[in-house]
């Protein structure tokens, strides 16, 4: 058994768990699909059972799959819990932290805790991953990922929040822009005759807004949909709509953009959390940075969390 479950083998069944497909997981692994789909075929003969099943254009995990991929995240946990003991005696000089993001927190991170963590621990290496809200909780519950930090989780036993704090959802648009001279704070009715641009479903903000609109009975005009921060913001910029965010989540650089508060209570809710598994140690370098990054945030005047 201790053969059949090297770590090669089990970083390529991992990988196929993970990217859904064997030609996923190939081009991730710079591989040919045909000789990793052989690999996978000999560990499934040599485990006596299937692991994948096909379905659709990918494929699922068998009930012995899911066994052998809890079994080796288990492996992978006590291996993180090791190399965090052996971190600790380096006194954080070295190590690796795994971030995962939505979009909207990218930027900030990147002009605040991450570039001064980085600076002040030029050793430590940081993989930070852009995703939505339900990826992020996967990754972070799976421990793919040591910090998360999202808008709005669901509710969730697996997730430790460090940090939550206000964010809401205002109508981000142009300082000329019609809704700018209403003067008080607007109703979802007040942006149907504009276009706007919004993010897909999978997104804490979506779900917000969606719950907002069938508060009011009202259907926005949604011009643009998309999985993109950046590309909301440049919608705005280039004067074709408004966009329902938060404000940090969308600067765009150079640009001046005027953020309108809206009435309903739905989008006042929203909450931002830095979180981590619950349960789970982190690193003497997680535990640094999560440190920095509260910090940084609450000492940051206007910036809307």
């Amino acid at each position: 058994m201790d053969d059949l479950l090297e770590a090669r083998r089990l970083r390529y069944f991992m990988a196929v768990l993970e990217h859904g497909s064997v030609r996923g997981a190939a081009d991730h692994l710079d591989m040919d699909p045909s000789a990793l789909s052989r690999a996978i075929a000999a560990l499934e003969n040599q485990c006596g059972t299937r692991l994948f099943q096909r379905h659709g254009r990918g494929v699922a995990t068998t009930e012995a799959g899911q066994m052998l991929a809890a079994y080796a995240r288990r492996q992978q946990h006590q291996k993180r819990q090791l190399l965090a003991h052996l971190e600790s005696i380096e006194k954080i000089e070295r190590g690796h932290v795994d971030i995962v993001a939505g979009e909207g927190f990218a930027d900030w991170l990147m002009r605040h805790s991450l570039r001064d963590f980085m600076a002040s621990h030029p050793q430590i290496t940081i993989d930070l991953e852009i995703a939505g809200t339900d990826e992020i909780v996967r990754r972070i519950a799976d421990e793919r990922a040591q910090i998360g930090v999202l808008f709005q989780p669901p509710a969730n036993d697996q997730l430790r929040s460090h940090l939550s704090m206000s964010q809401p959802i205002q109508a981000l648009v142009l300082p000329d822009h019609p809704l700018t001279r209403l003067g008080r704070p607007l109703r979802l009715s007040d942006l149907q005759p504009y276009p706007g641009a919004t993010l897909r479903r999978g997104f804490g903000m979506r779900q917000h807004i969606e719950a907002a609109e069938i508060s009011e009975g009202v259907r926005l005009n949604t011009l643009l949909t998309t999985t993109s921060f950046h590309a909301i913001g440049h919608f705005v910029v280039a004067g074709l709509g408004y966009a329902l965010s938060t404000r940090p989540a969308l600067a765009v650089e150079g640009t001046e953009l005027v953020a309108l508060p809206m009435r309903n209570p739905i989008l006042h809710q929203g909450l931002m959390h830095i979180v981590s598994k619950h349960g789970r140690m982190l690193s003497p370098a997680a535990t640094e940075l999560v440190g920095r990054m509260v910090r940084d945030i609450r000492a940051t005047p206007g910036i809307g969390f």
